[in-house]
């Protein structure tokens, strides 16, 4: 059985030219929507032919390439090395202007416990914790992101099937559940660094538990 969730509708549209830190350029559909389930300001971005890509979804075609990407203030913006997340979206956004799609862009910073929680959970792991054990610390639960949001905006831009792009099962798992088909996963780039070793290998080792 799905999860049954109210729809959401679109609320703006509107295009962005985007020009990245290294010069890399593309245009983005910029939506927001009305009724999501949390309430917050999450957006998506039509890269590529995004159009024809939701109109393949509905088809036998190949489904868009979506990545759900979970806000990071200081890794997306800031270039911080603690984390992958900048490279991520920067690997993200060209791909998928490469085969037409969309980046979810979620707000949920610190894997949903917040931007001061995050950097509390920054001081743990200094301490030795690893980015896990600093969230269970903290009284959080190790990871509260919650994808069902994306999964209205995926209904709402009228894309039911999507190639995921992600090394995290956890998105492909929930979305499956949220009715969202999943016809593949495409995993991302590793992006190492002396400053995220770390966090990468905790990140590797909590997915192959799994």
């Amino acid at each position: 059985m799905f999860e049954t969730l109210p729809g959401a509708t679109m609320r703006t549209q509107v295009t962005v030219p985007l020009r990245l830190l290294d010069g890399y350029s593309t245009t983005a559909r910029l939506f927001s929507f009305n009724g999501l389930v949390d309430g917050r300001e999450h957006v998506a971005f039509g890269l590529g032919d995004w159009a024809d890509a939701a109109r393949r979804s509905a088809g036998d075609g190949a489904a868009p390439l979506v990545r759900l990407h979970s806000e990071c203030l200081t890794g997306d913006i800031f270039g911080s090395e603690r984390c992958d997340c900048g490279p991520q979206l920067r690997e993200a956004i060209e791909r998928i202007s490469e085969a037409g799609g969309f980046v979810l862009y979620l707000r949920q910073e610190g894997r949903g416990i917040g931007l001061y929680s995050k950097l509390d959970a920054y001081a743990l792991q200094d301490t030795g914790l690893d980015t896990f054990e600093a969230n269970l610390a903290l009284g959080h639960a190790e990871d509260e992101r919650d994808y069902s949001a994306a999964a209205q905006m995926l209904d709402a831009l009228g894309v039911t099937r999507i190639r995921l792009l992600t090394n995290n099962p956890d998105k492909a798992d929930q979305l499956g559940k949220l009715g969202v088909t999943v016809d593949s996963v495409v995993p991302t780039g590793v992006f190492l660094s002396k400053a995220n070793a770390g966090y990468l290998a905790a990140k590797a080792s909590r997915a192959a538990a799994r």
